[in-house]
């Protein structure tokens, strides 16, 4: 199943390289690599940068190969543009983020938020073959007492999070 996934630009280059120096340049690596991953893996990708302190008057979109680079508009965050998305997408939307406020937002929507090194380790490491044990997509509740609780392993990990490594193994 093909992800949409929606990349905060800056954010992935600062924690990356940080946010002095040749910003254009960084900003093209960053596109080019992101060209090549969907290319391999066929899902929608749109990568998206701040303009609020010196961009247009309106919401600049290009594409580069099948990625679309959105600039948001003079005076709106790129944050602002990202949840728009998220909301638009929902529930096939990941969101590759470390920032805390915008992740709790997205993920209110229905997306989900990976973390920039998580995303950046799959990205650049090439694709393995799938195991046939591993295509299972169907998932089992946990099982329920009479009141309603759930029964078995309290230390399971949360629907949230599994559903998180899901998608993040997915990519």
């Amino acid at each position: 199943m093909p992800f949409h996934i929606v990349v905060d630009g800056y954010n992935v280059i600062g924690s990356e390289q940080g946010l002095r120096g040749d910003l254009e340049q960084k900003r093209a690596g960053l596109v080019k690599e992101l060209v090549q991953y969907q290319a391999r893996t066929g899902h929608a990708l749109t990568t998206v940068f701040d303009g609020w302190r010196g961009g247009r008057s309106d919401e600049t979109r290009e594409q580069a190969g099948a990625v679309t680079v959105v600039f948001s508009r003079h005076g709106e965050k790129a944050d602002a543009v990202i949840e728009r998305l998220a909301r638009e997408i929902g529930a096939t939307c990941i969101v590759v983020t470390s920032d805390r406020d915008l992740r709790r937002s997205v993920e209110g929507s229905g997306a989900v938020a990976v973390y920039v090194g998580e995303f950046l380790a799959k990205m650049r490491t090439p694709p393995a073959e799938p195991d046939e044990a591993e295509q299972s997509d169907e998932f089992v509740a946990p099982p329920r007492d009479l009141h309603g609780r759930k029964k078995g392993n309290p230390w399971r990990l949360s629907k949230a999070e599994r559903v998180r490594r899901e998608r993040l193994a997915k990519l």
